[in-house]
């Protein structure tokens, strides 16, 4: 654990600011920040007007035909909005979930990855963005925040202007530039849970041509879980992140950046809790209510909200995320060239209960990896009277390798093992069984792209963009199995034994390759209808690249892996968009509006097999898939003194067609019939299950038809401590409906809709400093973020409860 006190942050900043400090003669009177970043302050001038760049130059984000939701540093830093599970209640179309941060998912729309256990063998369909720079590991989204100045989230395909293609939106972050003049922030933060937050910014000059920016921020809480088997507080936060920038300025017209950041996480985590069972087609005797009789087994609490738990495994989420990135600015004739270098380091160190329950039946579940990543985009952007356009080119390469041991328990025999079998008497014959996996991924893409924007007249103007993108994929993977004695298995073993011990694992070896290339395009047509109302229409032809089946194949009757399962086609994607932006009353209000649908062949989803502590999916492509949808974003600023907005979204994401799914829990775990029989009642003796089910028609995952945040803030004149400023009050909340927590829909796995609410009380000065104390989920609803379907088809549900009621104090300094 890294425990966080102010003694530390603020020796941290005199330490920083020592080095910073230089004496005023050699300090600008200006800040010299990025390119795009340096025009957004400049044209910032308008306190109601929101300066993006998305687009790759500093524009107004009323001015530009896409959706995007804009959250500044105030905002997020008042919110407590410091990742981006905290930032999806602020912008009711993105959607978060972790079970850790290997298996996290950020979807807009609900459309992004599918919904699951993670495989390294698909790529995102949100990308996210630090400053220019990729980050293709999705556990960059369970990380604090450093230093951000803005939050861009972009909804929609997103290839003709970014490095990496991704078919449903973008999460751009701008994190605060060097500068000239020395400034700073500090801020620390204490709460129940003992939670603990410390953050520092300090930035200035070492000489008239160099300026550096270093920051830190450290987030630890105890867990929310109470583990009643180890005494320990589960679900915990133990977060450390460090970043520096050092800016050289050797001419007027070239800007060179150097950064390098690292941030850790060693939580106790990640866990679940009992929810309840429901009836499968497995015989009655190998149903969680019998299975957990046999063995003298209950639950800690039949009510997850007691939020016990009795998971006797050890549980680690320690993983590293670190890189280095160049970025080289140069004035180019009547444009600018922008050079991005980067390399990007994760470091995995799982542990998991992957039986979801107090009994050894999966003893160990781990899978750590450890990847490389290394990209570079060349972009040049012109800006002239009637044209502007975005050329460029990006490379991105990567390597993961991953070595996975699962091992199953002294209790696995009599649970994995059919009743009538002896040998389920014998705890030996599972106990110590044993596959240690060994896999690695090389992925390699290349890709030209562009967009041109052309003022056709001053009201109307017509955007294309185009993309030419490579892909090439290679995979490995490797299982070897071992009996509690150390013996290897090969898998062509007869004897009654080793036949139980292969149904719970089969030895396994495949090498998945492919290559594919992909022309994309998209045509955006926008007219200002009147002052400050923009309206605009838009198609992109997009896609998601080809995948490789990265963690075992599928085998088939005989039990032999189904070579044909190793790839899987690309995504192919029609996107339509109309939108209306719109600014009134003096521009003190805000109505933005975006009707859209994206439809998706070949949609890629994962598949698990079910198998104990063998919750590694398979990819496999459905039919298709559709999103279509209605989005409202409405702001108000009167005046000075209060603020409110309202953002709305209703989705509905749906299967079209997926006609060989995984049948729900209600539906699996018998006798296999053949494709279309009807199954017989669940829980019967010697139920029979279809081999897949047809859900064509039913809801995506993860996706709530409606949701919605929403909040104002209001202050009044007021001195406090000597400092003039002003007392404010303010309040936050957000609803979701009900969604579907698992891939293939069950009665078992609805998670219900909730609405949370937050408020905040403090005093803000005029010459910086802030001093509020918090309340979040102030109602302190019980909600789950994601429920489980326990594996064996036994009837198991776990789940995830959300934080509860939270409160604390923030202090912060701006200097």
């Amino acid at each position: 654990m890294h425990p966080i006190t102010l003694r530390s942050a603020l020796l941290l900043g005199a330490g920083v600011a020592a080095l910073l400090t230089v004496p005023a003669a050699a300090q600008r009177a200006a800040p010299a920040t990025d390119d795009a970043a340096a025009s957004a302050d400049e044209a910032q001038a308008d306190s109601n007007d929101i300066i993006v760049t998305a687009r790759r130059r500093s524009e107004s984000a009323q001015d530009i035909p896409l959706a995007v939701s804009v959250l500044d540093a105030k905002q997020l830093d008042e919110t407590g909005a410091f990742n981006v599970n905290r930032l999806q209640q602020l912008a009711p179309t993105l959607q978060f979930y972790s079970s850790n941060p290997r298996n996290t998912a950020v979807n807009i729309r609900g459309l992004g990855v599918p919904f699951g256990l993670t495989s390294d063998g698909f790529e995102q369909g949100v990308g996210i963005y630090v400053d220019d720079v990729y980050y293709s590991r999705v556990a960059s989204a369970t990380f604090d925040f450093l230093d951000v100045a803005q939050i861009e989230v972009l909804r929609g395909p997103q290839g003709t202007l970014y490095g990496k293609n991704t078919t449903a939106g973008a999460i751009n972050i701008q994190t605060n530039q060097p500068t000239f003049d020395f400034e700073g922030r500090a801020e620390v933060s204490v709460g129940n849970y003992n939670f603990q937050q410390a953050r520092l910014a300090v930035s200035g000059p070492l000489s008239e041509t160099v300026a550096a920016r270093v920051a830190f921020s450290g987030t630890s809480r105890n867990g929310t879980i109470r583990n009643v088997t180890t005494g320990e507080n589960i679900q915990s936060l133990d977060n450390i992140g460090l970043r520096a920038q050092l800016l050289w300025e050797p001419t007027s017209n070239l800007k060179i950046k150097l950064v390098g950041d690292y941030n850790k996480q060693d939580a106790v985590c990640c866990g679940s809790v009992f929810v309840g069972t429901g009836a499968t087609q497995r015989p009655l005797n190998r149903q969680f209510a019998a299975l957990a009789a046999a063995q003298n087994y209950a639950p800690p609490s039949a009510n997850p909200f007691d939020r016990l738990t009795d998971l006797d495994s050890n549980l680690n989420a320690g993983n590293v995320i670190a890189g280095a990135a160049l970025k080289i600015t140069l004035d180019v004739g009547p444009g600018t060239f922008t050079s991005v270098t980067a390399w990007r380091y994760w470091d995995w160190k799982p542990e998991n209960d992957r039986d979801f329950t107090g009994l050894s039946i999966v003893a160990l579940s781990q899978n750590p990896s450890q990847q490389d990543q290394y990209t570079q985009e060349f972009r040049y952007a012109y800006t002239g009277d009637r044209f502007d356009f975005v050329l460029g080119a990006f490379a991105f390469n990567q390597r993961i390798d991953t070595q996975g041991t699962e091992a199953h328990g002294i209790n696995s025999s009599r649970w994995s093992i059919a009743p009538n079998n002896p040998l389920s008497l014998d705890p030996s014959v599972l106990n110590g069984l044993t596959a240690r996996n060994t896999q690695f991924l090389k992925s390699t893409s290349a890709a030209l792209f562009g967009q041109l924007s052309w003022k056709v007249t001053d009201a109307f103007t017509i955007q294309p963009g185009v993309r030419l993108n490579y892909d090439k994929k290679e995979g490995f993977y490797q299982r070897r199995v071992f009996t509690g004695t150390g013996e290897e298995l090969t898998g062509r073993e007869t004897d009654a034994r080793s036949r139980a011990q292969l149904g719970v694992f089969q030895p396994q070896i495949s090498a998945p390759e492919d290559t594919d290339w992909n022309l994309t395009y998209d045509l955006t047509l926008s007219y200002e209808v009147a002052p400050d109302v923009l309206a605009y229409g838009t198609y992109a032809k997009s896609f998601k690249t080809i995948g490789i089946n990265q963690n075992g194949l599928p085998t088939d009757a005989n039990g032999e892996p189904i070579a044909a399962a190793g790839t899987i086609r690309p995504e192919t994607v029609d996107h339509f968009e109309v939108g209306l932006k719109s600014q009134f009353w003096n521009r003190k209000a805000t109505l933005n509006l975006a009707a859209f649908r994206t439809d998706i062949r070949d949609y890629q989803a994962t598949v698990n097999n079910g198998q104990l502590g063998v919750l590694r999916g398979f990819l496999a492509n459905a039919g298709k898939v559709r999103s279509q949808g209605i989005e409202a974003d409405f702001s108000i600023r009167p005046s000075a003194r209060f603020t409110a907005y309202t953002n709305a979204a209703y989705t509905d994401a749906k299967y079209v067609r997926f006609t060989d799914a995984p049948c729900p829990p209600e539906l699996a775990g018998g006798t296999t019939a053949v494709p279309g029989q009807t199954p017989s009642a669940p829980g019967t003796p010697g139920g029979i299950s279809p081999a897949n089910c047809d859900i064509s028609g039913q809801r995506l995952p993860g996706v709530s038809k409606w949701s919605f945040s929403f909040g104002a803030e209001g202050n009044v004149p007021a001195t406090f401590l000597g400092k003039p400023g002003e007392v404010y009050l303010g309040y936050d909340g957000s609803y979701r409906s009900n969604f579907s927590s698992n891939p293939s829909p069950s009665a078992l796995t609805f998670v219900d809709g909730y609405s949370l609410s937050n408020l905040r009380a403090g005093f803000r000065s005029d010459d910086g400093l802030n001093l509020f104390v918090w309340v979040r989920n102030a109602f302190d609803e019980n909600y789950f973020e994601q429920l489980f379907v326990g594996p064996g088809n036994t009837g198991l549900i776990a789940g995830l409860p959300g934080d509860p009621r939270t409160f604390g104090a923030t202090a912060a300094i701006t200097f």
